[in-house]
């Protein structure tokens, strides 16, 4: 059920850095991105995608994790990504994807989870960092990053209380992640 999918679609942060994740994964990955939605059919992202180790240690260092999680640096060596996708938009089709990075971003996570893998979307990159470090052609933005691993930590979703949506972890590692109800959403 889509639903289960989604609810096993959390944002990991902490992954068993040793379990592979394969380039044909990768690839269907990125073809269930192709397949969906994309704002006037324009089709302007493209994606750099990487799982040789090297690679990815040279990747971790230009994203930033957790941002309500002030005092924890990102997951530590051993509980790092062991896969990134890079998601670059076109800017000679256009500077303007619309929503077509989520559509695309969510596609390819319920693809990895799907398969018994997880990931997070990084929008906190150092960009010119990271575009020199992959010799990216400056025809491309850098969107954002979906590290992607095997998750090595449980995330849970609370009930959001007195509207405070900030996610933590309690003693035991668990990652609670406050939603706010449903008839919150619904106007009306």
């Amino acid at each position: 059920m889509l639903k289960d999918l989604i609810l096993k679609n959390r944002s990991y942060r902490r992954f068993e850095q040793g379990v592979p994740i394969s380039m044909e994964l990768l690839r269907e990955m990125v073809e269930a991105a192709r397949l969906s939605g994309s704002a006037r059919n324009m089709q302007p992202l493209r994606y750099m995608l990487f799982n040789d180790p090297a690679d990815c240690a040279g990747i971790f260092p230009t994203t930033a994790w957790a941002g309500y999680m002030k005092d924890w640096p990102g997951p530590e060596e051993g509980e790092r990504p062991s896969a990134y996708i890079v998601q670059l938009g076109d800017l000679e089709l256009t500077d303007d994807w619309w929503c077509d990075d989520g559509i695309a971003a969510q596609s390819m996570l319920l693809t990895a989870v799907e398969q018994g893998f997880g990931g997070c979307i990084i929008g906190s990159v150092q960009r010119e960092k990271l575009r020199t470090l992959l010799n990216i052609p400056h025809r491309y933005k850098i969107i954002q990053v979906i590290a992607l691993g095997k998750p090595a930590e449980k995330v849970v979703i609370d009930e959001a209380s007195n509207g405070d949506i900030k996610y933590w972890r309690d003693q035991k590692g668990v990652h609670h992640v406050p939603k706010r109800g449903l008839d919150e959403l619904i106007i009306g």
